[in-house]
């Protein structure tokens, strides 16, 4: 007989999961207690862009996000050829754009520590950098390219990312309102709200952002924090995006229904998912001096998404050590999208008891509780 797996949680690193281990011949419930991708993973701008978004430091955090970038066009391929379905992935390549000369040294120091990591990033300045990017503003002076950075629809590619899922037999049960951890430590079996019992041999605890009410439960720390990150959306007409651009403000992310994605204001609300005036101000107040054509344009439409922040940055991913059993793959921030195949390859080796992938020392999830 087959171990059977529970899975705490369906957004993308939940399902995720759940698809590597049906591959493997696991017995596999992802149990939501909502809908699957119904919160950060559904919302994200899906950007696949780790040498954009680690600028300073080459740690396990950027290995892991770039062993995951590196994995990502087979794994897409692979989503889209059990799921019988499409999604958009764009190889667009990334432009981290500056305005002052004083900016122009820390480019080329990212450019140098990154070309060490595989990156093929080339600073880009004046003709050359207006030709790829017709309508950046004349005030940008310089971008580095990073032409292995893409993005995906993330809407799309979580649904395809479930239904991989059921059609490689993963039994997917949601909308259960609540689900509690009824027994752990001998026995494993979650309720849900309903009175239904889930029972299985291990447990991958994925649950985001709700992660820390779990704390009471297993006995450790889990500083896991919903962090609210706030979107726009324009429709382009007869405009041209060609990559994702980055600032120190923000980002845009072109996608290929002609809409550009405008991220993202980031506050603490809770557990809050509204859409504030000042949220989206912060966004269309900047993003004119990037693209001057917005400065006619309005959001179609506004969204927000809360993100698992924890806190030290680094996801919670690993066995329990004294309970082997009880599984973290949790907190990954706003790189949930990014790092969904890397973190299903990794938390499978460890149910398979292979050599654990090493930036997971970095990442205990009982290391919190040792401070």
């Amino acid at each position: 007989m087959n171990e059977r797996i529970l899975i705490l949680g369906g957004g993308v690193i939940g399902l995720a999961t759940a698809f590597e281990l049906s591959r493997r011949n696991y017995e596999v419930t992802v149990v939501e207690k909502s809908s699957c991708g119904g919160q950060a993973s559904g919302a994200a701008a899906g950007m696949l862009a780790p040498f954009s978004e680690i600028g300073e430091d080459p740690d396990d955090f950027f290995t892991f996000c770039r062993d995951s970038l590196l994995m990502f066009k087979n794994w897409q391929n692979e989503i889209k050829k059990v799921a019988e379905t499409d999604f958009d992935f764009t190889e667009s390549g990334s432009l981290h754009a500056v305005y002052h000369e004083a900016d122009l040294l820390a480019l080329e120091t990212r450019q140098s520590w990154q070309k060490k990591f595989g990156s093929k990033a080339e600073l880009i300045t004046g003709k050359t950098l207006h030709a790829m990017e017709p309508h950046l503003s004349d005030s940008v002076i310089a971008a580095l390219y990073s032409p292995e950075e893409s993005h995906v629809f993330s809407p799309d590619y979580v649904k395809a990312l479930k239904s991989a899922c059921e059609k490689n037999g993963v039994t997917i049960e949601e909308k259960l309102s609540k689900v509690d951890v009824r027994e752990w430590q001998d026995r494993l079996s979650l309720q849900s709200e309903d009175g239904r019992i889930f029972s299985g041999d291990k447990l991958i605890v994925c649950s985001g952002a709700w992660s820390n009410e779990l704390e009471k439960i297993f006995g450790i720390r889990i500083p896991v924090f919903p962090i609210r990150g706030q979107i726009c959306a324009y429709e382009l007409g007869d405009e041209q995006v060609n990559h994702i651009i980055y600032t120190s403000q923000g980002y845009l992310v072109p996608k290929t229904n002609e809409t550009l994605v405008n991220g993202a204001s980031e506050d603490m609300a809770g557990f809050q998912t509204t859409v504030t005036e000042k949220g989206i101000a912060r966004l269309t107040n900047w993003n004119k001096n990037v693209l001057p054509f917005l400065t006619s344009k309005a959001p179609f439409h506004t969204w927000a998404g809360l993100r698992p922040a924890t806190q030290d940055g680094f996801p919670l991913i690993g066995k329990l050590e004294t309970h082997s059993h009880i599984v973290f793959a949790t907190g990954h921030y706003r790189n949930g999208i990014l790092l969904s195949p890397m973190t299903a390859f990794a938390v499978a080796d460890l149910l398979d008891g292979k050599n654990e992938y090493a930036p997971l020392a970095s990442f205990k999830p009982e290391r919190f509780s040792f401070i």
